[in-house]
């Protein structure tokens, strides 16, 4: 029996209750492993250097048939890029001929900089932003103590904090004090 063609579908919003499964991993069965290439193409518009899954944004896909579900994990809870991520991941996935997409949230567990992929973190320094220098467990304790942030154009350790958000608040703005060039620090959460 023929099945009939659906009509297109798409939900681009609310946020999700989290799975016990394990998530910013790539899928292992096909299906779901294309939506999650095809979502992992998608640019942070915040930081155009770093894909959604650089950034460890991208936690899950899903997909059956002509049906296809990405959930994403905002760098916080306030962040202005995700509705944008969410809008550029929906039309990606509509344009590889899905019908019904769905692009949720959570919020849980919180996005950390562990998430960040290797490659991610030295894209951000060929960017120009001082990557995340530590895992956020190491400032985690009685005592936090931040250490140097290197520069990234000269890799210098003379640095200096000269406010605590840069251009975005999820980052820090720096001035080295040996080649004296401003930068960007995406700060450790």
């Amino acid at each position: 029996m023929a099945r009939e063609a659906s009509p297109r579908r798409e939900v681009v919003s609310g946020v999700t209750a989290p799975t016990p499964a394990a998530t910013g991993v790539r899928p292992s069965d096909e299906a779901s492993a294309r939506v999650w290439d095809l979502a992992a193409t998608i640019l942070d518009p915040e930081v155009p250097a770093l894909t959604i899954e650089d950034l460890g944004v991208l936690r899950e896909a899903h997909a059956d048939g002509k049906r296809a579900h990405v959930v994403l994990t905002p760098t916080y809870s306030g962040c202005p890029a995700i509705d944008q991520m969410r809008d550029d991941v929906a039309s990606a996935l509509r344009e590889a001929g899905y019908d019904d997409v769905e692009v949720s949230y959570t919020l849980a567990p919180a996005w950390t900089t562990d998430w960040m992929t290797e490659a991610g973190k030295r894209k951000l320094e060929d960017y120009g932003i001082a990557p995340p220098q530590a895992r956020s467990d190491a400032i985690r304790g009685p005592i936090p103590v931040t250490l140097g942030v290197k520069c990234p154009r000269c890799h210098s350790l003379h640095t200096r904090e000269v406010a605590k958000f840069g251009s975005t608040s999820c980052k820090a703005l720096y001035q080295c004090q040996k080649c004296l060039e401003p930068f960007d620090y995406f700060k450790i959460h």
